[in-house]
Order: C-alpha cells, then sequence, then structure tokens
C-alpha cells in the first residue's frame, strides 16, 4: 500500500459558498466512511484555517485520485498530495554500509 498525506482547503469558486456548505455534511459523512473503512488512517482539522489533513493508504496512485474526487465536496476543494514513506522503509545504515562497501 501506498501513503498520501494530503492537504485539502476549501476553495469554492466565486457564488459557490452556499452549494459548499450545503454538501458539507455530505464530505463529513464521506470521510468518516473512509476512516471506518482504514482508507484514510490518520484525519485532523487544521485549526485556525480551513480544510483538514488525511493520511490515505491506498493500493495506487489511481485510487487516490478516485477517493478524492469521490468526495461530495471536491468540486469545492484544492488539494496538495505529499507521497509519503513509513520511516521503517528508509534504513540509513544500511545505505551507509553500501556505499562505504563501493567505496
Amino acid at each position: 500500500m501506498a501513503l498520501f498525506a494530503v492537504l485539502a482547503t476549501q476553495a469554492p469558486a466565486p457564488g459557490e459558498a452556499k452549494e459548499f456548505r450545503e454538501r458539507l455534511g455530505e464530505g463529513f459523512a464521506y470521510t468518516r466512511a473512509l476512516v471506518e473503512k482504514g482508507t484514510i488512517v490518520h484525519s485532523w482539522i487544521r485549526v485556525g484555517a480551513s480544510g483538514g489533513l488525511n493520511i490515505y493508504d491506498v493500493a495506487s496512485h489511481e485510487e487516490l485520485l478516485s477517493v478524492l474526487y469521490d468526495n461530495p465536496v471536491s468540486p469545492h476543494l484544492k488539494f496538495e498530495v505529499i507521497p509519503l514513506a513509513r520511516p521503517d522503509a528508509f534504513d540509513q545504515l544500511a545505505i551507509w554500509n553500501k556505499q562505504t562497501e563501493q567505496s
């Protein structure tokens, strides 16, 4: 599985704020369902700013895109996607040993 941090920021186009507010409940329900399913492994609301930060555990970039754009409020959001690696996937000592062996 692949991990992605996604920072979602409210970005309704001019004149769409009312529609965004009306669909916000659906968006929260959608996010809750992804948390219960394990697709979102961490979910936070940003304090002092609009939007939130979620950590997604998905099989591919394509699955992430599908999950993000299936959200009922996605037309009113801007996404910043950051690919992640688990800390245990990076073994600095093994990399250093390999480099010293090649020297």
